[in-house]
């Protein structure tokens, strides 16, 4: 018969305890605008720079092939004096780089099977995977650790937005390729995980 061990409580009365103890999926949001501030914090919670060049980030990854990009959708007042559209997130320069005009979260949504949340959020972070960058140093194998890191990255994300009073959900249930489309991803980037991100109902 094995042996067992008991252990001490665990200490989890700290600021990282609290955070772990609160996480939750969150899917109901109020019709409130993010300001710029928060969205810039949560941003590089979510996948920031550490260091001026880049070399390491907010979350960890395999060979620090960093294969992943972030985009953002913003709906009609989803951001203070952010107009509605579609936007890259430039960690490096921590500068949101629009793609394109226009509140997109219905469409968004749709390509999310008619999540509703997905509509409701004031944004929407797209974590979008640039394969090539692991795949090309670790061959298929590679594929694992994207996804490992797309589970770090989410866990980020998770915890930013109850740091921040903020919810969010992890939503993988979505048509690749309309999602792909409607961000007007280059060939070779793939959408991998959507995380709408509100005040909590």
């Amino acid at each position: 018969m094995s042996s067992k061990i008991m252990l001490p409580k665990p200490n989890n009365e700290t600021c990282l305890g609290r955070l772990l103890k609160e996480r939750r999926s969150v899917r109901s949001y109020k019709e409130s605008s993010l300001t710029l501030q928060e969205l810039s914090s949560l941003l590089w919670f979510t996948y920031g720079c550490v260091k001026p060049d880049c070399e390491r980030r907010t979350s960890p990854s395999a060979g620090a092939t960093y294969p992943f990009e972030i985009y953002v959708s913003v709906r009609n007042n989803g951001v203070e004096g952010v107009e509605p559209g579609i936007y890259h997130y430039d960690a490096e320069r921590n500068e949101l780089v629009e793609v394109l005009k226009g509140d997109f979260s219905r469409q968004l949504a749709k390509a999310c099977l008619g999540q509703r949340w997905v509509l409701n959020a004031p944004v929407n972070i797209i974590l979008v995977a640039v394969a090539e960058r692991t795949t090309g140093y670790y061959g298929e194998r590679g594929w694992r650790y994207i996804f490992n890191e797309a589970g770090h990255i989410g866990q980020n994300i998770y915890l930013a937005s109850v740091e921040m009073g903020l919810g969010t959900v992890a939503v993988g249930a979505f048509n690749d390729d309309q999602v792909s489309k409607l961000l007007n991803l280059p060939e070779g980037y793939e959408p991998v995980y959507v995380f709408p991100v509100g005040r909590v109902k």
